[in-house]
């Protein structure tokens, strides 16, 4: 079982160099970015007609790819890319798990259009992250599945229902 594997490996201490931010400006800033990549399904779904879904999910991720390279290297932070694979290999597969999101939601915005495409993608990232953090894997810390955890996870699916039918 490789629960036991991902759970053992919180040995590094935050970063040291991540600003405290308050969690009140941090939930207005992530739900303004939520807000944005509301449009993404939409956007490369456009781009998917004219190139096809792959070749979009491709354009997609080498555009984020530029952005994110120049704000590393704008922000003096290329150093840190030697510690890349100081890291268990698991945790590089967050960009392989964004490719096939991307490229799932290409498909399934024709379905469910954007509203349906982010409801059903914020459900399952809630529902997914109560359970690690309920585990405490991949380096956080275990976290109660407590009653209003459970009912913001039925509201959610409920909301999904009602965006989507």
């Amino acid at each position: 079982m490789i629960l036991p594997i991902i759970k053992a490996t919180r040995t590094r201490p935050p970063a040291a160099n991540v600003p405290a931010v308050s969690r009140s400006l941090t939930v207005v800033v992530m739900a303004l970015a939520g807000g944005l990549v509301a449009m993404q399904p939409a956007m490369n779904a456009q781009l998917g007609r004219a190139t096809g879904a792959l070749p979009a999910a491709l354009v997609s991720f080498l555009a984020g790819t530029l952005v994110i390279s120049l704000v590393v290297v704008a922000t003096g932070q290329l150093d840190g890319l030697g510690s890349t694979f100081d890291v268990r290999w698991y945790y590089l597969l967050g960009g392989v798990l964004g490719a096939v999101w991307i490229s799932l939601s290409l498909v399934a915005v024709k379905t469910l259009g954007a509203g349906g495409v982010v409801a059903a993608t914020i459900t399952g990232q809630l529902t997914g992250s109560v359970i690690l953090d309920r585990l405490g894997v991949l380096g956080l810390e275990e976290v109660p599945i407590t009653i209003a955890r459970v009912a913001g996870v039925c509201l959610l699916v409920a909301g999904t229902y009602l965006i989507v039918r």
